[in-house]
């Protein structure tokens, strides 16, 4: 992150800009409707930043920039045509501690303007780092379309409660929970549909109903994070997670999944690997319980899909026996997830009418399987956590009856952008990855599926 996006305070301060065009007057406005006192030095200024600048109780000096002029100023803009005046402007600026923006040279610069949607007192602003500034207003653009203007009344109606609810419960995070409730229920629509009377009755019933016990009661939320691609979390995994006042994840989720949870919420690592567990699993399953009884929301963040050798099971067990309130949200399970990136379709009617999905590893550290049931010609076979064991799932399916010239494909990373598919034989994929740096989490595939792969591959 380049830039750390902040909401600055500048009502009464004191801003130069440096400049008197079309560049400068757009950059006026901005200071002007966030209260700042203008103050315009440039040879010649326009009639429109004339008046903002006497409107915003500045000043207009037209004149060449001098080093006099940043005295008692809170920030600096350099908004002229002349890259070397804004450029100089900048590091005098610099000298005495002033944040300054550099319009189009962001490198010269502290800050920079983003992209603003205006729903005061919501704002949202979108920035590209100065990487590209029309990308930035086209994401603002499709924004303003799909956001009701009235989404500042919400935010005033709320403002006028915050009072009475923390006068009725006194527990913050009960509060927050409340919050986030009414937001998920109709006094949204009310608000925007400008019955304003009906939602404050509506809030004000609702504050007087608030039980502090029941919204501070925890609970586990047992989500499927997908395969890997951030893209693929479902809306329900996305609001689940930016709830949880704690998440527990495991190795198979991505950074940026990690990171769309909130920014507050405590996060513990509980991955596991092959022989390598940062916390057996009986302790996970207790400490879900433990965060819950102390009141939190807690989601478990699996990748895949928790009830396909996710051991998610194992963990709801528990909770039920502590009589804790869950959810589960289903994932897209890697089978399926890195199938579809791999452009392997599982089922296809000219090669396979059913698919199967096994465990590669089991929990003894064996590969003992029911090998006979496997060997099926018009069956695709899936084999979760099977690198390892990779030469020997393909010298028992041969064994079995399957035959050497079988296709198979090896996944790694899939979904992801360093998503990597190997595809061969049974009788010959083995020795193409022997020694080679294969990184987890890996996914197997066996099946005439397999050959479909140079045709309908599409991500790279």
């Amino acid at each position: 992150m380049e830039f750390l996006p902040i909401s600055w305070r500048l009502q009464g301060k004191q801003a130069l800009l440096i400049g008197g065009g079309e560049v400068a007057l757009r950059k006026g406005r901005l200071l002007h409707r966030a209260g700042s006192a203008i103050t315009v030095v440039a040879p010649e200024v326009c009639d429109e930043l004339r008046q903002i600048a006497v409107d915003s109780h500045g000043a207009v000096l037209e004149k060449a920039f001098e080093v006099a002029d940043l005295d008692g100023k809170s920030l600096v803009i350099c908004a002229t045509d002349d890259s070397a005046l804004n450029a100089r402007a900048a590091e005098q600026a610099g000298r005495k501690g002033l944040p300054v923006n550099v319009v189009d040279n962001p490198s010269l610069g502290d800050f920079i303007f983003p992209a603003i949607v205006d729903r005061s007192p919501v704002l949202i602003s979108i920035s590209s780092s100065g990487a590209s500034p029309v990308l930035a207003r086209k994401l603002r653009s499709q924004l303003e379309s799909s956001l009701p203007a009235r989404w500042g009344r919400l935010a005033d109606l709320m403002a006028r409660f915050r009072q009475p609810l923390k006068d009725k419960l006194d527990n913050v995070g009960a509060r927050r929970l409340f919050w986030e409730q009414t937001l998920d229920g109709p006094l949204v629509e009310k608000v925007l549909a400008g019955k304003d009377s009906e939602a404050e009755t509506m809030l004000e019933a609702a504050i007087e109903a608030a039980d502090a016990e029941q919204l501070s009661r925890g609970e586990v939320y047992l989500v499927g994070a997908g395969p890997g691609d951030p893209d693929l979390l479902t809306f329900r995994a996305l609001r689940l997670l930016q709830k949880a006042d704690v998440v527990l994840y495991d190795r198979l989720v991505g950074k940026g999944i990690v990171d769309l949870a909130r920014r507050d919420a405590e996060m513990v690592y509980v991955g596991k690997a092959r022989d390598k567990h940062a916390l057996p699993q009986d302790n996970i399953n207790e400490l879900l319980v433990h965060y819950a009884k102390q009141g939190k929301k807690v989601c478990r963040l699996k990748g895949g899909d928790p009830f396909i050798f996710g051991r998610g099971g194992e963990e709801i067990d528990l909770i039920v026996q502590e009589g804790i309130d869950f959810q589960v949200v289903p994932g897209i399970t890697a089978a399926s997830g890195c199938a579809a990136y791999g452009g392997i379709p599982l089922t296809h009617r000219d090669h396979a009418q059913s698919v199967r999905f096994v465990t590669g590893h089991r929990k003894d550290g064996t590969v003992t399987l029911d090998w006979e049931h496997l060997v099926s010609e018009s069956e695709t076979v899936v084999f979760y956590m099977g690198l390892v064991g990779l030469r020997q799932i393909c010298d028992q399916l041969m064994a079995h009856g399957r035959k050497g010239d079988t296709p198979i494909a090896l996944i790694s990373r899939g979904t992801t952008n360093l998503q990597e598919v190997i595809t061969g034989t049974l009788d010959n994929l083995p020795d193409q990855v022997e020694g080679r740096e294969i990184h987890a989490p890996t996914l197997i595939i066996v099946g005439s599926v397999v050959s479909l792969h140079p045709k309908f591959g599409w991500f790279r």
